[in-house]
């Protein structure tokens, strides 16, 4: 398994796994209760697994995404 997105957002990570199940894609969350290690401060990533055959698709499929959701400049 590898990562395809580290993130403290919690709205960010939902959003994301939601996108890859849509896709058939599926993803799991490491490290999900690793806050109560440091005090619910929420200062250690979360990270979204999903296997090596989807990663480079999921990869695509969250950059399209993010890509779509960034405010101009």
């Amino acid at each position: 398994m590898r990562d395809v997105l580290k993130t403290n957002d919690p709205v960010l990570l939902n959003f994301a796994e939601v996108m890859l199940s849509d896709a058939g894609i599926e993803a799991v969350v490491f490290d999900g209760h690793m806050s109560v290690m440091d005090g619910s401060l929420g200062i250690l990533p979360r990270r979204l697994m999903v296997t090596d055959e989807d990663f480079e698709r999921a990869k695509r499929l969250l950059a399209d995404a993010l890509q779509q959701g960034a405010p101009e400049r």
